[in-house]
């Protein structure tokens, strides 16, 4: 689990900063191809940069689907949770599990369509208006980052059947830095 738990985390960096860095440089661009400077704006207007924005929304669309699969993992999804929070025990937890295998559930069916759309997607020759990809590749976000939600979901359902405990997230805790003990 901890080479899938890496994988996700180190997904989701690369695609962040990558996304951040192509606006950064597209943004830099436009901006320093306006100077009227003979030649370097005539280098910067050759350079076409146009495909900088579908890349980066692509990019975007891949981090949220494999984002909202680490916010289930670690426990960081908004959840309205009040009534089942004032149940007693054995009615509260029947309740999460009965959430998380709901959210499984749904997670999984998306996966399953989205599969069968990429599916046959990928017999037609439909490609990205900028960066002229096959849209199945796009689109495999789909059934990938859903289906990793729904293993997600069932992860944590049955951790909680086992232990009783949801993953809960400390907002104060920065993973890799230890504390010090003082003697």
């Amino acid at each position: 689990m901890k080479f899938l738990d890496h994988l996700e985390e180190w997904l989701i960096a690369f695609l962040m900063g990558a996304a951040t860095l192509v606006t950064f440089v597209a943004v830099v661009h436009r901006y320093a191809a306006g100077f009227p400077i003979p030649v370097v704006q005539d280098f910067l207007i050759k350079i076409n940069l146009s495909w900088a924005q579908e890349l980066t929304i692509y990019m975007f669309v891949w981090m949220a689907k494999f984002g909202a699969a680490y916010g289930v993992r670690t426990g960081i999804h908004v959840g309205v949770d009040v009534l089942i929070n004032k149940m007693n025990t054995p009615w509260r937890n029947k309740f999460v599990v009965l959430g998380l295998l709901s959210g499984a559930l749904f997670t999984g069916i998306v996966a399953v369509l989205g599969s069968k759309f990429v599916w046959e997607l990928a017999h037609t020759d439909q490609t990205s208006a900028d960066l002229e990809v096959p849209m199945w590749m796009v689109y495999m976000a789909i059934p990938l980052g859903s289906s990793l939600m729904s293993f997600r979901f069932m992860q944590v359902a049955w951790a909680f059947i086992k232990t009783g405990e949801l993953p809960k997230h400390d907002h104060s805790h920065v993973e890799g830095l230890e504390e010090e003990v003082k003697a």
